[in-house]
């Protein structure tokens, strides 16, 4: 038996952005979920996202990753009356440091920036691949994660022409909380697929922290193991055994932050 809840559809909400909810009556159950959540509650089902029991208003909540966000407010099944009002406030501007002098003060200021540890990652998940892997695969799964709310870093949606192709993956290997890897028969032929595999292996190493996320694609363990016996080791979702959907949604349970 489904709740009775109202909603509010917020549309496309940009990281760190707050959502302010102002209660006039009963506490309330108010919770900010992603499209995906949303549409899980909508159905009866378990939902994760942001939020709680709330007794006093107002309330604000952090949008913890960019993409489509819904408020819904219900009274958990029992009697509840009053109203809600809903408002989206701009996320907080950066601290102010101080512009440094000499020629190199603004590049001095880019490197304290970069290395703030209250600087988060611009991307959920960097996605290597090869081209062939595009129409079948690639370019649905990174939608599909974008619907659940996470930055994706896919070429298609980052690379501007007559941008630098080494720098423009240098920075979306080095600003992503995780790679997924699609391997597959042409993956391993590519030099750009393997600068990328290397690159995040790299920061793996260095942090000590599983980063790389392998998806195999019509490719067999014997095959992954003849190209790359360390990588034939790690856990790996298959696209033999998973719809492009259920990967989206392992994907993503795995990787977003706890409430």
């Amino acid at each position: 038996m489904s709740i009775p809840f109202n909603y509010w559809d917020l549309g496309q909400l940009k990281r760190g952005a707050v959502v302010r909810v102002t209660l006039s009556g009963n506490a309330a159950n108010v919770r900010l979920l992603d499209s995906s959540n949303y549409r899980s509650f909508k159905n009866g089902r378990n939902a994760r996202g942001v939020g709680g029991l709330v007794k006093r208003s107002p309330v604000d909540l952090t949008v913890p990753s960019s993409g489509h966000w819904y408020v819904v407010v219900d009274y958990g099944g029992h009697a509840g009356s009053g109203r809600a009002g809903v408002e989206v406030l701009p996320p907080p501007l950066p601290e102010f440091r101080g512009a440094r002098s000499g020629p190199l003060g603004s590049i001095a200021d880019a490197v304290e920036e970069a290395h703030d540890d209250d600087v988060l990652p611009a991307y959920d998940v960097f996605i290597s691949h090869a081209s062939e892997d595009k129409d079948d695969l690639v370019r649905p799964l990174a939608e599909a994660l974008r619907e659940r709310g996470l930055d994706v870093w896919y070429d298609e949606f980052e690379l501007k022409l007559g941008a630098s192709l080494r720098r423009s993956l240098d920075r979306g290997i080095a600003n992503s909380r995780f790679g997924i890897v699609v391997f597959s028969k042409a993956f391993f032929g590519k030099n750009w697929t393997n600068y990328e595999l290397d690159g995040l292996v790299a920061r793996e190493m260095h942090g000590g922290q599983q980063l790389v996320l392998p998806l195999w694609h019509n490719i067999s363990k014997a095959e992954v193991i003849a190209a790359s016996p360390s990588l034939a080791d790690k856990v790996a979702l298959r696209t033999t055994d998973l719809t492009i959907e259920e990967i989206a949604d392992e994907v993503a349970n795995a990787i977003r932050e706890p409430d």
